[in-house]
């Protein structure tokens, strides 16, 4: 893992300014902390490569990581699966675990390296899975 430059600790807030703390974080703390109920998601990207070996083309790969509907919980907000009365006694899911979303859910955004991540309400969980490669989704 490489540490991010200098120009990558600059942050802001008003103005830029250099926030030295961030000098030493790693990738995943410094991803967005979701406020509430909502939750921050890796989507599946999924292969590069067709079964037959045959690499597909970028447009092709990124058309699907749109469509996805397989994603990893990387963080959760304080309040998930609070409102007991909406979800019980127990959380649908946690984090590091994989979970099946609406197709189109969340707000997508990149970050630095160019990667999506979602941020997602907690009821837009459909269900968890074992294996993101037992979903097929069809375009």
């Amino acid at each position: 893992m490489t540490k991010p430059t200098t120009e990558e600790a600059y942050v802001t807030s008003g103005e830029r300014f250099l926030d030295p703390t961030l000098l030493d974080k790693t990738a995943i703390e410094r991803m967005p902390d979701p406020t509430g109920w909502r939750m921050l998601v890796f989507p599946f990207k999924g292969r590069k490569t067709s079964d037959g070996g045959i690499h597909l083309l970028q447009e092709t790969v990124n058309r699907e990581a749109l469509a996805t509907v397989v994603a990893a919980v990387i963080k959760m907000g304080p309040l998930c699966y609070a409102d007991k009365e909406k979800f019980g006694d127990t959380p649908w899911c946690k984090e590091q675990q994989w979970v099946l979303i609406g197709r189109y859910a969340g707000a997508r955004f990149k970050l630095e390296d160019g990667e999506e991540v979602r941020i997602i309400n907690d009821d837009e969980v459909i269900g968890t899975i074992l294996d993101p490669e037992d979903i097929v989704s069809f375009t």
